[in-house]
């Protein structure tokens, strides 16, 4: 009787460490599989990238905007300052960084919303502390806004005249000099010389304009959520700065038109639907908001 029970207990003891065990082999692979995807999110679409060269939207928008030989952006562009202000707010918003408050069950709209910091730890880019640190002490909360009208210095309260961010290009010319992408020249304009940044890594260049490109030619998805966000924040944020026909400029007719029309697509969403679908950045809907009102 006794040898029976040793069996039977063995028997369920064995059955019980087989359970165990393969409930340890399926938290191992989903562990593997959330790890994987973790990783995939943070990789830059830029494959093959060293950390040095991946950047940030900021740069990614003032790169389409130079002229390459030149160095530097179009002196009739007057959307690039506030443009590049708004990639600020998003870059901080995707970095986990800042949010929007809560809607409230009333559903405030986007644009009347204020920005929230959701966490103040440095993101190891000057600007982007810079304007992180501005709207954590910032009480009480400004919109989107009101936040891209005061980064730009674009108010007439001088008491509000310290939260513009100065020297904004140069300063992204800098960094991308310092990652190897742009050079730094001195031009004479008759006048006055002026420091320029001329392309030096065309490589990346290239592979910025191409990444554009596909996301609306060969790799279009015929819709945003299931577009990478970064990618989707690139192309409505270039538009805002009007630097985004420079990345189409050299398409053939047939795919410029295509591409373009994609883009149009793209631009005629309503923000504030947009934001309400899920696993949505509603910070990044409500710059959009700001800049297509």
């Amino acid at each position: 009787m006794s040898s029976i029970t040793q069996r039977t207990s063995g028997l369920v003891q064995r059955r019980t460490e087989a359970i165990r065990s393969a409930a340890a082999d399926k938290e191992r692979e989903s562990g593997g599989e959330e790890d994987e995807a973790r990783r995939g999110e943070e990789e830059d679409d830029d494959k093959g990238d060293s950390k040095e060269t991946r950047l940030t939207l900021m740069e990614e928008v003032l790169l389409l905007g130079l002229k390459d030989r030149e160095g530097y952006t179009s002196f009739w562009n007057d959307c690039i300052s506030s443009g590049l202000r708004g990639c600020m707010l998003v870059e901080l918003a995707l970095r986990g960084r800042l949010q929007l408050e809560a809607c409230g069950v009333r559903r405030k709209s986007l644009l009347s919303r204020k920005v929230i910091c959701k966490s103040d730890a440095p993101t190891g880019d000057v600007l982007l502390d810079e304007a992180l640190k501005h709207i954590k002490e910032t009480q009480p909360p400004e919109t989107v806004q009101s936040w891209i009208e005061l980064l730009s210095g674009e108010t007439w309260n001088p008491l509000k005249l310290h939260y513009q961010l100065r020297n904004v290009r140069e300063r992204l010319a800098k960094n991308l000099v310092e990652k190897g992408v742009l050079t730094t020249e001195k031009q004479n304009f008759l006048l006055f010389d002026m420091t320029t940044h001329p392309l030096t890594n065309s490589t990346i260049k290239q592979r910025l304009v191409k990444k554009v490109q596909d996301s609306v030619l060969e790799k279009w998805v015929n819709d945003p959520h299931r577009m990478d966000k970064r990618v989707l924040a690139l192309i409505l944020l270039a538009h805002s700065s009007d630097v985004l026909e420079n990345a189409f400029a050299p398409l053939q007719d047939d795919q410029y038109d295509l591409g373009m029309k994609r883009v149009h697509t793209l631009l005629e969403l309503e923000p504030e639907k947009e934001s309400a679908k899920p696993n949505t950045n509603e910070l990044m809907w409500a710059v959009v908001a700001a800049f297509t009102k």
